[in-house]
């Protein structure tokens, strides 16, 4: 056998034993709770779009990712809107007027984002050309305002929704209603 080189480090079982009951070790209902909302926000929260009348023309593909994106945004620990859920929010807004310059670097740079995440190839190269390779300060701060604003959004209206349910609903017969004898 040869001889093995160890290097010996000094770890400290000198030190006392956590209590296995103390309460570090036991799950908070608060946690759990929480937990269980952020992941009920990423499967049926709503899509916040712009209010227009171009929000049929959102496509399915992009309209599919986004509860990926958004479960990748949960894992990033990230509190606001995926960069999906920025470039559907923007979408019906461009077909309305034109943007200024700096939200066309925003929104062609989300689209470029979108299509090496999902690897469209024939989508990146068309936008390799026009949009920019990285967002200026003022650009990123205009984008990670809306995506902190889209997640409020997104998640008051989930709130509002489960609310809605909560509600106990009152089983008054229809005054209409005829007796059946």
């Amino acid at each position: 056998m040869e001889n093995q080189d160890f290097l010996q480090l000094r770890f400290g079982f000198d030190i006392e034993p956590i209590p296995h009951n103390e309460k570090e070790f036991q799950p908070k209902k608060e946690k759990t709770r929480e937990a269980v909302f952020e992941l009920v926000d990423v499967m049926s929260s709503p899509i916040i779009v712009f209010e227009s009348a171009w929000k049929d023309t959102i496509p399915k593909d992009l309209l599919a990712n986004v509860k990926l994106s958004r479960l990748w945004a949960l894992m990033l620990k990230e509190d606001k809107a995926s960069l999906t859920e920025a470039l559907v929010y923007m979408m019906p807004r461009t077909y309305e007027a034109p943007l200024p310059y700096e939200w066309v670097n925003i929104y062609t740079w989300l689209g470029l984002q979108y299509a090496m995440q999902y690897k469209n190839k024939e989508q990146v190269e068309v936008l390799s050309d026009i949009a920019p390779k990285e967002l200026s300060d003022y650009e990123t701060g205009l984008l990670e305002n809306l995506r902190k604003w889209i997640y409020r959004q997104r998640r008051k209206a989930l709130k509002a929704r489960l609310k809605d349910l909560e509600k106990p609903k009152t089983d008054k017969p229809s005054i209409n209603q005829k007796t059946l004898f």
